[in-house]
């Protein structure tokens, strides 16, 4: 009870001291609320960017290797008529290849992209049109705005029906729900009708549009039945260009290859580029593991943290020198008083706890406001800039223990300082 009330009395006195010099103690708390402040913006900063782009690589499948045709450099042309064609990427055979002679793999889920614009009445929109199976969004873990995903009685039926990316929504129904509405897709030469039966969610990273490891922007994409693909439309791709027309032909435009678990992603993924070097001549294909890449993304975000925090914390530093200084200049100012609490019985523990409290309350009422100035910032750059801002709850406890700890730190010295001044020279300093 007595150590209790002793503390209690000697907190009092503590914020008796730093009422009575509002401005000086508000200065002094300054550097403590920048820093704090400073170290939570700067890591809901790094936080929001790190998350933004770990959940798009999540939402790719940590199980999931890709398999994406990729035009090579200077590839061999075919002559088609009167155009030349360039024929190249992963075929039936490759998908034949991965489906029955690789190990430890789930399913595979190949796409084809037919058609690159859509429209609906006078409007009309980039777009890549993909056929593929329901599997897919499965696959990729996307989820659903509005309506359905596509199913296997569509894929059986070759059903003319498609699910469209949210950006594609808001291009061409911007005012109205799309759900059953009809789009056209405008491949080469030929504009085919399909009926909207679903509306993905909006795949936000970074504040922009989604684009993942394969290079998919899921907003402006239209998927359409793979069947239905397959029998409206040829491998045969056909781009117009200023006036320009380039041919190519690519079977599949990317496979999602699903392993069964998550320790066997990585020797797959060795063997299928083991095993579809064999059979390309040239590059013209990628294997793309977002597995590998979260590990990468977890290993930057780990390094991002500890930058930031760094940085930061040399705000806290300058604050903590700010506390010592102010403090050093305490006990000069306060030594008459020191030695009147000496000579009336106060033993050098009790000195060196009052000054060291004293900085504490300093550093801790600075830490709250800190607390409060970042959380409004990283607010405030969300809302003006559009950067996302993450702030965990450890983030917070950290910053608070760190100006705790300043405080603790650069109040030591002050303290002993005032404790070691001997009773009789304070009772005769003026």
């Amino acid at each position: 009870m007595l150590f209790a009330g002793f503390t209690l009395e000697t907190f009092r006195l503590g914020l008796t001291s730093i009422r009575l010099h509002k401005l000086r103690s508000f200065l002094t708390t300054l550097g403590i609320i920048c820093g704090v402040g400073a170290v939570i913006c700067m890591l809901s900063i790094g936080e929001g960017a790190s998350e933004a782009e770990m959940a798009l690589i999540r939402l790719l499948g940590t199980h999931n290797i890709i398999l994406k045709s990729l035009k090579p450099q200077g590839g061999s042309d075919v002559t088609e008529g009167q155009s030349r064609l360039l024929e190249y990427g992963l075929t039936q055979a490759d998908l034949d290849l991965v489906n029955q002679t690789i190990p430890h793999i789930r399913r595979t889920v190949p796409l084809r992209e037919v058609a690159f614009e859509v429209s609906s009445g006078a409007v009309s929109y980039p777009a890549s049109v993909v056929g593929t199976n329901p599997a897919f969004f499965d696959a990729v873990h996307v989820r659903l705005g509005a309506g359905r995903f596509l199913t296997n009685v569509d894929d059986d039926n070759r059903a003319q029906v498609c699910v469209i990316g949210e950006e594609i929504r808001k291009q061409l129904f911007a005012f109205e729900d799309p759900l059953g509405k009809i789009i056209s897709v405008n491949a080469y030469r030929s504009v085919i009708p399909f009926q909207v039966v679903g509306v993905l969610r909006r795949v936000e990273t970074a504040g922009l549009p989604a684009r993942g490891i394969g290079e998919r922007d899921l907003n402006t994409d239209v998927f359409i039945p793979f069947s239905t693909a397959a029998a409206r439309y040829s491998d045969l791709q056909v781009r117009i260009s200023s006036g320009t027309e380039s041919l190519s032909r690519v079977a599949y435009s990317d496979i999602y290859v699903e392993v069964d678990e998550l320790e066997n992603v990585l020797p797959v993924s060795e063997m299928l580029s083991s095993a579809l070097a064999r059979k390309h001549a040239k590059l013209d294909y990628s294997v793309n593991v977002p597995l590998e890449r979260l590990q990468i993304a977890e290993n930057e975000k780990r390094r991002r943290q500890i930058t930031l925090g760094a940085i930061a914390g040399i705000s806290l530093l300058v604050g903590g020198i700010g506390i010592m200084n102010i403090m050093l200049a305490t006990v000069t100012e306060r030594t008459r008083e020191i030695g009147i609490r000496r000579a009336l019985g106060a033993k050098r523990r009790h000195i060196t706890v009052q000054f060291l409290i004293e900085a504490i309350v300093l550093t801790t009422v600075g830490g709250v406001i800190g607390i409060l100035t970042g959380t409004a910032g990283a607010s405030v750059i969300t809302r003006s800039v559009g950067w996302p801002t993450v702030i965990h709850e450890w983030t917070i406890f950290v910053s608070f223990g760190l100006a705790v700890a300043v405080g603790l730190f650069f109040g030591i010295y002050p303290a002993a300082s005032a404790a070691r001044l001997d009773p009789i020279e304070a009772l005769r300093h003026e």
